[in-house]
């Protein structure tokens, strides 16, 4: 049987809702303070009552300048849980999320007991479950009273659902890890379209925040040291409002091919906001 059709309904289990873009062309990377994007758009409900011990992430702690040397190889096989979401997580992405529906509360227990490792997979209605995710190990968590969790997660290893192995209480799938692989050719300068994105993504904040009224600051280093791999995720991690595009980025097994898609998206995007910066200011009242 299909993933998708028995999948339960993504929206149901967790707190969040990603934005929506309304433009289906031009991406607005949510990248304006990239040193807290995640704490600061998925906002838990505890962090409205309480302002203390907040969670801090930065991209130069969260997307790490390499893989973990112990990391699970690509050939390797292993049972995962899996919580399907309408959003894509990337590795080295913080994702809060807060658990309330009875098969995830069971989930957590037994992740309480294990690894604190689970798969997050994108699923919508419209394009069903995708077949690639990403790991979300548990860093920080908080059970409530009424059995609720608080959780902060952390995106780690990419992995491929090979088959269900059961679907009650939750979903448990056999899956195999992801990993880049080097470009077909050998010749893509992954170091310089590394550069090149980030010099994109400088005038995109540049020009969003002129449309926006605010001031037109330089953007300091966007990279932070990342190596070009953990940066093409920190780029997907940006695109916000675009699920299906972060998916597509996501299941690349090419960084070059990863960044060069990245690239001709900001790209887009940084000509339709001079158009409109340019609009602006011929009719600055509009």
């Amino acid at each position: 049987m299909a993933l998708s059709q028995i999948l339960p309904s993504p929206s149901s289990s967790f707190t969040h809702k990603p934005h929506l873009n309304p433009s289906n062309f031009f991406l607005i990377p949510q990248f304006n303070n990239p040193q807290c994007q995640f704490s600061s758009k998925l906002l838990l409900q505890r962090r409205r009552r309480r302002n203390s011990n907040g969670i801090r992430c930065s991209a130069s702690s969260s997307f790490p300048e390499k893989h973990h040397t112990g990391s699970p190889k690509s050939d390797d096989v292993v049972e995962l849980p899996l919580f399907p979401l309408p959003l894509v997580l990337f590795p080295g992405a913080i994702l809060p999320l807060q658990i309330f529906e009875f098969r995830y509360r069971i989930m957590m227990h037994t992740l309480l007991q294990t690894d604190l490792r689970f798969g997050v997979i994108y699923s919508d209605s419209a394009t069903g479950t995708a077949d690639v995710g990403c790991v979300g190990e548990v860093v920080k968590h908080e059970r409530l009273v009424d059995d609720r969790f608080f959780l902060i997660c952390k995106g780690q290893e990419r992995f491929r659902v090979n088959k269900l192995v059961r679907s009650k209480p939750y979903l448990v799938a056999e899956v195999t890890w992801l990993e880049d692989r080097p470009s077909a050719n050998g010749e893509d300068d992954v170091e310089g379209l590394a550069n090149e994105v980030e010099s994109y993504m400088k005038d995109v904040i540049r020009l969003s925040n002129r449309l926006n009224g605010k001031p037109e600051k330089e953007a300091t280093d966007l990279r932070r040291n990342l190596f070009p791999t953990p940066f093409s995720f920190f780029v997907g991690s940006t695109f916000e409002g675009a699920p299906r595009e972060q998916q597509a980025l996501l299941e690349l097994e090419d960084t070059a091919m990863r960044l060069k898609r990245e690239k001709e998206t900001l790209r887009n995007t940084l000509n339709y906001l001079s158009a409109a910066s340019a609009v602006k200011d011929v009719f600055p009242s509009s």
